[in-house]
């Protein structure tokens, strides 16, 4: 097992923000910036340890075919590598995994 780079796609940075800016927002007299901020630096946390600590799995929703996929907390990431480059192409939390 190698050190690897990681590139995250703005799909992914936007699909993590958009989930948590719901809560947010659905929640908004309980759920805290603090909160909010405590909980994507979680699921960025869980990013940088795939192929590092995530198994690695075949990908349960269509939509992933061709990549890999990883599970960390209550996100799962698709992804693929190309040499020492883990390639984040998608990001989704487990309520939404579905095709």
């Amino acid at each position: 097992m190698g050190s690897y780079n990681y590139l995250l796609s703005e799909k992914v940075h936007s699909e993590i923000f958009n989930f948590y800016d719901n809560v947010s927002h659905k929640y908004c007299h309980t759920y805290s910036l603090i909160l909010m901020h405590k909980n994507i630096n979680e699921v960025y946390d869980n990013i940088y340890k795939i192929e590092n600590g995530l198994l690695r799995r075949s990908p349960s929703i269509a939509r992933w075919a061709g990549y890999h996929m990883a599970h960390g907390g209550k996100w799962y990431f698709a992804y693929r590598i190309v040499g020492n480059v883990v390639f984040v192409e998608d990001a989704c939390h487990e309520q939404n995994m579905h095709d």
